[in-house]
């Protein structure tokens, strides 16, 4: 079988509270203080739900291909000139593998910040046979995630594969109408010709869901761009890793997974590595569950409140105020390589843009899903910034 996203209104009522006596001066301080608060705690939420049914093994490999860019273009985005955190889940559908009472329905990672995660769990993907069930996946998702509430936070499903969209005992637009009422945008990617993704209903799919259709190739591999950059930032991303301290629980297997990662980003193409090396280099690849750096930069007093057996064997016998020395030297190290990976990304992107006007690009996964994230947040107030 073929199958694989209130500033003026806010406004107007500070300046009617600022016409007001002084008593109104505590109502006009915590009006500001909850409009800081939610620019600060702004997110991005993709979900991403992928067929792996039988001969979506190409949808995959793209998926694999375009993880980080996706990531990066998502960082272009800013809030009220703030970069939003991200959070990726990722489901697959369609797979015979899974339970039928689940509707061949599995979420293999919740919403999630920690995008080695997503990788790890990406690269561990495996097709076989299915029944593709778009509406049970999409209500699944809808109903299963933890999505935010607040309206400036942006909320995407993005779902992929290439059989009807109308399968299965669940109405794709019920599905996608408790979706909309939590003002979460459906988006279509269907893996064969535009008529034929029309005529199965994924471009109805997308009208219903406010979001953008999209059809591709699956069998196609994705195109890179080799730059004169990407050696000069895969160096940075070997320094990157040594400023890496891994403690408690998950310290050692998740500081080899953040290496696991790397190399199977490489082994996609050195194009695919620099791009992750990239978002490495990004405020929103953090590890603070597992990287003492990331940690002392959200707590910093983390170090007076781990113990010594959940630190590395080397630095266990060392001091609170020789540990500080020890962070406070990884953090400036890692800050000076991340924004030598960030000069040398603008120059990487500025050489791809350029090529890219030469060419005809072909439309992938990564491609549709980068195009429709920069459209949806410009109408929900998002800035894009390279």
């Amino acid at each position: 079988m073929k199958s694989i996203l209130f500033i003026s209104a806010l406004l107007a009522t500070t300046m009617a509270f600022a016409n007001c006596n002084s008593s109104n001066a505590e109502p006009i301080k915590k009006i500001r203080t909850e409009n800081s608060k939610t620019a600060e705690n702004t997110k991005i939420q993709v979900a991403l739900l992928l067929d792996t049914s039988n001969s979506m093994d190409g949808l995959i490999d793209q998926a694999k291909s375009r993880l980080w860019n996706i990531v990066n273009t998502l960082t272009t985005l800013k809030y009220s000139g703030k970069t939003p955190d991200i959070e990726i889940a990722l489901y697959e559908y369609g797979n015979d593998g899974l339970a039928q009472q689940s509707n061949y329905i599995r979420q293999v990672t919740p919403l999630t910040t920690d995008l080695d995660l997503i990788s790890e769990k990406l690269f561990a993907l495996k097709t076989n046979g299915g029944n593709e069930y778009c509406g049970a996946v999409i209500q699944d998702a809808t109903k299963k995630l933890q999505w935010e509430k607040e309206s400036n936070n942006m909320k995407l499903i993005y779902i992929a594969g290439n059989e009807a969209f109308d399968q299965g005992g669940i109405n794709y637009k019920e599905a996608i109408s408790d979706a909309m009422k939590n003002d979460i945008y459906v988006n279509t990617i269907f893996c064969g010709s535009s008529l034929e993704g029309i005529n199965s209903f994924w471009k109805d799919g997308a009208d219903y869901g406010k979001g953008k259709y999209f059809n591709i190739d699956s069998n196609l591999s994705v195109q890179y761009v080799s730059t004169p950059y990407d050696d000069q930032i895969s160096q940075c991303n070997i320094r990157i890793n040594t400023t890496y301290i891994g403690y408690g629980a998950k310290g050692s297997s998740k500081k080899m997974n953040q290496e696991a990662q790397d190399k199977n980003a490489q082994g996609v193409s050195a194009a695919n590595y620099a791009e992750r090396a990239v978002s490495k280099s990004k405020a929103v690849y953090k590890n603070e569950s597992w990287d003492l750096v990331d940690r002392v930069k959200q707590d910093p007093k983390a170090i007076t409140k781990i113990k010594k057996e959940e630190l590395p064997a080397e630095l266990q016998n060392k001091s609170e105020a020789e540990l500080e020395v020890i962070v406070t030297q990884k953090t400036k190290e890692r800050e000076a390589i991340q924004k030598e990976i960030g000069d040398l990304a603008k120059k990487r992107q500025h050489y791809i843009d350029a090529e890219a006007k030469k060419t005809k690009s072909q439309d992938d996964l990564g491609n549709a899903i980068n195009t429709s994230i920069v459209a949806l947040a410009k109408t929900k107030g998002y800035t894009v910034e390279r």
